[in-house]
C-alpha cells in the first residue's frame, strides 16, 4: 500500500486544480479564471456547500487544495482553518487570501493525524470535498474528525462513487474492459494527472460503513464530466457527441444515478 508521502509527493507535483487557468500562478486573474473553471464544470460545489449559510460560523476544511471553496467560506464570513497535505497546495491557497485580503488558520499535515496538527474545538461544519478518498487509511480520517464534532456539527464530504460513469468510462478507455482490474485503473486514472498514489471508490452502502459513526442525512450523486478532455485541456468546452446530442432531462438522471461524486452530509451519532 502507499504511503502518506507517497500521497503527499503526488499532490506536490501538481496540487489539485492547478492548470485551471493559463494566466500567472497566484495572480489575482489566475485565482478568478481557476474559480470560474471549477465551478463552470462542478456547478454542484456552491449548492453542496452552502457558503452563505455558515457566516459567523466555525468551519474546518480538510484538504483546501489551492482554495477555491475556501476562500468562498471565507468570502461568506465563515471562522476558517483549512488543513492540507501537501505544502505546495498549502502555499498557494495563502497566497490565494493573501490576493483578496481574507483570513483563516492554515495547517499542514494528514488527515489521518488531525488532532496531532489542529487544535481540538468543535465545529459548525466540517468539510472535505474530494479528499479522503486519497489518503491510505480513511476509516482514521474519520476516527479524528470525529474529535471535532459536537451534537449540532454537521459534516459534509465529497467521495467517489464505484458504480458511475466515469469508472464505466476508465475501465473500458483504459483496461479494454477488464473490470477485474477496476481498482488498480481507477486509482491510476482518477485524477487529470496519471498514478494517483490512492484512490478509493464507494457504494452507497461502503461510504455508510465508513461513517459507522455518523448518522447520514443525506446521501446522493452528482456529476458527470461531458467534455472532450483533449480540447478541455486546452480550456475549449466542446462537449462528447453523445453529451451533445443527449437532452438535459436524461443528463441530469444519469448524474443522479451514475455520477462520479457521493455528496454525504451527516451528523456524529448521539
Amino acid at each position: 500500500m502507499s504511503s502518506i508521502e507517497d500521497v503527499r509527493r503526488y499532490w506536490n507535483s501538481r496540487p489539485c486544480n492547478i492548470r485551471h487557468s493559463p494566466k500567472p500562478v497566484g495572480s489575482r486573474e489566475y485565482f478568478d479564471e481557476v474559480e470560474a473553471r471549477k465551478y463552470f464544470v462542478e456547478p454542484h460545489i456552491p449548492g453542496f456547500a452552502e457558503f452563505e449559510k455558515w457566516r459567523g460560523k466555525k468551519v474546518l476544511e480538510i484538504g483546501c487544495g489551492i482554495g477555491t471553496d475556501s476562500i468562498n467560506f471565507a468570502r461568506a464570513g465563515a471562522d476558517l482553518t483549512v488543513i492540507d497535505l501537501s505544502s505546495e497546495s498549502l502555499e498557494l491557497c495563502k497566497r490565494r487570501f493573501k490576493v483578496y485580503g481574507l483570513d483563516a488558520n492554515f495547517y499542514c499535515g494528514s488527515a489521518e493525524e488531525l488532532s496531532k496538527i489542529v487544535p481540538v474545538e468543535k465545529y459548525d461544519l466540517v468539510y472535505s470535498f474530494g479528499v479522503l478518498h486519497h489518503t491510505p487509511h480513511p476509516e482514521k480520517a474519520f476516527s479524528e474528525i470525529k474529535k471535532y464534532c459536537g451534537p449540532e456539527t454537521e459534516l459534509r464530504v465529497m467521495l467517489y462513487s464505484k458504480w458511475c460513469w466515469k469508472v464505466l468510462w476508465i475501465i473500458l478507455t483504459y483496461g479494454k474492459g477488464a473490470f477485474w482490474k477496476a481498482d488498480e485503473l481507477v486509482r491510476t486514472y482518477s485524477e487529470a494527472q496519471t498514478g494517483c498514489p490512492v484512490t478509493y471508490y464507494y457504494s452507497f452502502k461502503e461510504a455508510r460503513r465508513l461513517l459507522n459513526d455518523f448518522q447520514v442525512i443525506d446521501i446522493r450523486k452528482e456529476h458527470i464530466f461531458p467534455y472532450v478532455i483533449e480540447k478541455y485541456i486546452r480550456y475549449e468546452y466542446e462537449k462528447v457527441w453523445y453529451f451533445r446530442w443527449m437532452p438535459a432531462w436524461l443528463f441530469r438522471w444519469l448524474e443522479r444515478n451514475f455520477g462520479w461524486h457521493t455528496l454525504i452530509r451527516a451528523r456524529l451519532k448521539g
